[in-house]
């Protein structure tokens, strides 16, 4: 079998709109649990556009978004101010009506995954693309990893700027151990395929929240179910339902399973779900011994707590929280 993985650096003009929106999340979250938040981020070219719905008693206004996005692009390693514009409206009363009642916040078909084949059950391809991009520090940066029957046969970092000894160290300490017998790592190792570049972020390019799914959940081995995480509270289930997805997984897997698919569907305003199976071996099975529904997620997984902006950042999964 042949699987490749990308990741993004924490620079990335999508990434930052996912840190950005999660960034204000978390901002809420802090002095409200209970928010509900859908907010999304579309920036480039030294513009930002933060529009969605926020419901909550958290102190922010206008102003106070602008400062938290301006933070989060400092972090992100850009020293210029964003001109930005930002239009947040209370949740629709008729999705509010759904959730108010315990059901959950969207319909959708949500996914988890777990496997042994790494320490933190995700698998090696994202898994050394992530620790890549990882390494790129606070800039624009993209990774790229290629395995064949569990040996890296290729792999690919484009970053902004100079290369830096991090890169380097974690080429050698984590990439080069997994190389495919035989091949040598200037062999495999492509460096900046399209030639040295020195603009990168908003300056370059557009970016927009959700963008990076795929990079966020398990790389292209594993479908995608539901939307996007970043900037959506946790009685949205396309957020709160894959974290519960990856958890069941993950037990699986600790319990002895090689690796474990997860499926869970759900209904707007509905609190159990419509199906929920797991599939072990290529056999699927019914998903049982778990409370499902999005306010019991919510209180396993601690999920009304600020934690989101660091998922944001280097990934949802195998990173160490209460879902992994």
């Amino acid at each position: 079998m042949i699987q490749t993985a990308e990741s993004v650096a924490v620079g990335h003009p999508d990434k930052v709109c996912d840190q950005v929106a999660d960034a204000v999340l978390d901002h809420c979250l802090t002095s409200d649990p209970n928010t509900r938040a859908a907010v999304e981020a579309l920036g480039g070219h030294r513009k930002l556009f933060i529009v969605g719905e926020l419901t909550t008693t958290a102190p922010i206004d206008e102003e106070t978004v602008k400062d938290i996005a301006n933070k989060v692009y400092a972090d992100c390693g850009y020293g210029e101010k964003l001109d930005t514009h930002v239009t947040l409206v209370k949740q629709s009363p008729e999705i509010a009506k759904g959730v108010d009642g315990d059901g959950a916040g969207d319909q959708g078909i949500m996914v988890g995954y777990a496997t042994a084949e790494t320490e933190p059950l995700i698998p090696l391809e994202t898994h050394l693309a992530r620790e890549l991009t990882r390494a790129m520090g606070e800039r624009d940066g993209k990774a790229q990893v290629t395995v064949e029957d569990g040996a890296v046969v290729s792999f690919l970092t484009s970053v902004c700027g100079e290369y830096d000894d991090k890169i380097e160290q974690v080429v050698e300490t984590v990439v080069a151990p997994h190389l495919k017998a035989n091949t040598s790592l200037n062999d495999a190792w492509t460096k900046n395929p399209n030639g040295p570049w020195s603009i990168g972020g908003f300056a370059a390019d557009t970016g927009l929240t959700g963008r990076k799914i795929v990079v966020d959940a398990y790389g292209p081995k594993i479908p995608v179910g539901g939307g996007a995480f970043s900037g959506k509270d946790a009685t949205k289930v396309d957020r709160s339902g894959a974290y519960m997805a990856r958890k069941v997984a993950a037990d699986y897997v600790r319990k002895g399973a090689k690796d474990a698919i997860t499926y869970i569907a759900y209904a707007i305003g509905q609190a159990e779900p419509v199906a929920a199976s797991v599939i072990i071996g290529g056999k699927e099975e019914k998903m049982t011994g778990y409370d499902l529904r999005p306010r019991a997620i919510i209180e396993q997984l601690e999920l009304r707590k600020p934690q989101f902006y660091n998922t944001a950042r280097y990934g949802h999964f195998g990173n160490g929280y209460a879902w992994d």
